[in-house]
């Protein structure tokens, strides 16, 4: 195995973005892609290692840039004024989104016909809004995401499937945004399910979140669990 990575720089509009791919030189030809979409803190070693890690498993891997290239925020102040222009333009994240999207078809190992999204924390959302736009990829997976409605997307049908990693006991995703996320899911005609972790809050997935007052938790268990879920779901879609 001889997995090849670099950056790749590419645009949304005038903004220069800056994604990393990953991918196992031995395998020939295009392959499954799948997307990696980051936390507020913008594109970090976290998703990095993510798609070193999916490469390992046969698919190109591309970890995307929603903010720009070389934007990081440092703590949790500077990670929300990132990710607050996006909340408050949905407009605006969906179009990022489908810049990765668009970017990632280009590169010459890419089947356009088996491509998938996942993402953590905001990346989630931007996973969930990327399958709101319609557009036509296999899947996409939301662990602890926010499941904020899109209301600029309020008809759209959803082609791709879903598969909601969520932990029970996250305090920024309630039981209402739960149930109404699977009304619209269901109301746009979408394959969805969900995976609820007991005893499990946000960033479960994250060994270096350990902030209990904010809600942000690492749980080994959720994430060896979620992983695992994510793999068989990735092998349905693309059988």
């Amino acid at each position: 195995m001889a997995i090849i990575s670099n950056t790749l720089n590419y645009l949304d509009g005038e903004t220069l973005l800056e994604g990393f791919f990953a991918y196992d030189d031995t395998i020939k030809g295009m392959r499954p892609t799948v997307l990696i979409c980051h936390a507020w803190g913008g594109r970090d070693d976290f998703v990095t290692q993510k798609a070193l890690k999916l490469a390992a498993m046969g698919y190109f891997a591309f970890a995307v840039d929603m903010y720009g290239q070389g934007v990081h925020g440092n703590n949790v102040e500077e990670n929300a004024q990132l990710m607050q222009p996006f909340m408050e333009n949905r407009s605006l994240l969906q179009q990022r989104i489908c810049a990765a999207l668009y970017a990632v078809k280009c590169t010459p190992w890419t089947d356009e016909n088996k491509i998938a999204a996942i993402g953590f924390c905001f990346g989630g959302l931007c996973v969930l809004d990327l399958a709101r736009t319609g557009a036509d990829i296999k899947g996409v997976v939301s662990f602890h995401g926010l499941f904020w409605t899109a209301d600029n997307l309020k008809k759209q049908v959803i082609k791709a499937k879903v598969l909601l990693l969520h932990g029970n006991d996250d305090p920024m995703v309630p039981n209402e945004l739960v149930c109404t996320l699977q009304k619209e899911l269901t109301e746009k005609g979408a394959d969805w399910q969900l995976h609820s972790y007991g005893n499990t809050m946000h960033a479960f997935t994250n060994p270096n979140a350990n902030d209990l007052d904010f809600g942000t938790v690492y749980q080994a268990d959720s994430d060896r669990r979620s992983w695992i879920a994510m793999q068989g779901f990735l092998s349905e879609i693309f059988s």
